[in-house]
């Protein structure tokens, strides 16, 4: 197998590395997407002293198999009403945009030879924002195709919540990527190696008072941009009793709560990547480049348990928050986050010319 791989050119080498990589990639996510759906049920369960999922397989485990079991059997129903193109689309484009970010994340450093990132874009921040702002008209789309009134409102709902925090979120990140000097996100994480004052990570959270609020505006617009409590607006059960998601069933339901899922994921990794160190652990040695087959587990390992640490919080945040009302989503979103990045980047740049002068 070896002698095969090495008789081949180099460019089919990367196409064939790059393809084991990416069905690798989306493996993990789907179990993460699985997985992460139980936990939030079991911890929702242990909040409000129930026992939650705990029939299929040991220790309900297998709870995740039974949904999707569940999922693609059920009867479909398609309303007479819809207007079925945009309805059938719509939930297509849910899963689509978190699936196509993966492209540019480096959940590792290196496994053998191979960067654990599938592409290592000079530009990958601009790539994830692009491809981020696709995934407001899978809600609105839904919302419109369903010819209904709750529907439409959570579309509607959506479509000014998104676009606002999109804003706010991609002024947010500006001040990383003036101390870095680079939109390569393998390059962020090169930036947060090592440590200071002996025993704190290097990483942006604790970089510079800029850095950290830079964290806390990108965490509250990654809450909007995930429709996750308090920002659920467009869903809002009390309200809209399910808002753009009401006349969907089945398998097509299905891709909806998987797409807030893998949406959960992304908003996780790249706050990991950006604010997190990424791979880096420096207290025990591990910000270098794996030499080994063990270490680049191990980073890659290191990179899922922050990722899994995020995950957690979304969870809590979400049954133990109320809801914002939607002015107060509005004002949050337009009077504070955004003149507050804006007012983030000046300083930071202001420091940066500072300091060249020195």
């Amino acid at each position: 197998m070896t002698d095969w791989l090495n008789n081949l050119n180099p460019a089919t080498q990367f196409a064939l590395f790059t393809a084991v990589k990416a069905v690798a990639a989306f493996a993990v996510l789907m179990f993460m997407v699985a997985y992460t759906v139980l936990v939030e049920r079991r911890l929702c369960a242990f909040i409000q002293d129930r026992i939650g999922p705990n029939r299929a397989g040991p220790f309900g485990l297998l709870q995740p198999a039974a949904d999707a079991v569940k999922a693609f059997f059920k009867e479909e129903m398609t309303p007479a009403h819809v207007r079925k193109v945009f309805y059938v689309l719509a939930p297509m484009i849910a899963l689509i945009p978190a699936i196509l970010n993966l492209a540019v994340i480096p959940f590792g450093s290196t496994l053998g030879k191979q960067h654990m990132v599938l592409a290592d874009l000079n530009v990958g921040i601009l790539y994830v924002f692009g491809i981020v702002s696709l995934g407001v008209y899978s809600i609105v789309l839904a919302g419109y195709a369903a010819n209904s009134k709750y529907p439409f409102l959570g579309g509607i709902r959506s479509t000014a919540q998104l676009i606002s925090y999109e804003i706010a979120m991609g002024m947010s990140v500006i001040p990383i990527f003036l101390f870095v000097g680079s939109l390569n996100l393998s390059d962020v994480i090169t930036a947060q190696r090592g440590t200071q004052l002996g025993f704190l990570p290097n990483w942006f959270v604790f970089q510079s008072p800029m850095t950290l609020l830079a964290f806390i505006i990108f965490l509250g617009a990654a809450f909007a941009e995930t429709n996750r409590t308090p920002f659920d607006l467009p869903e809002a059960e009390q309200e809209l009793a399910g808002g753009y998601n009401v006349e969907y069933s089945a398998i097509k339901f299905a891709l909806f709560f998987m797409g807030e899922y893998a949406n959960m994921i992304l908003a996780s990794a790249m706050m990991v990547t950006l604010f997190f160190g990424g791979w880096t652990l420096p207290w025990f040695g591990l910000d270098q480049p794996a030499t080994t087959l063990l270490g680049g587990l191990l980073h890659i390992g290191i990179f899922l348990g922050k990722v899994f640490l995020f995950l957690v919080m979304f969870i809590w945040v979400r049954w133990m928050w109320p809801r914002f009302r939607y002015d107060q989503l509005m004002h949050l979103g337009w009077q504070r986050s955004i003149p507050i990045a804006l007012a983030n980047i000046l300083v930071t740049a202001v420091w940066l010319w500072w300091q060249s002068g020195k």
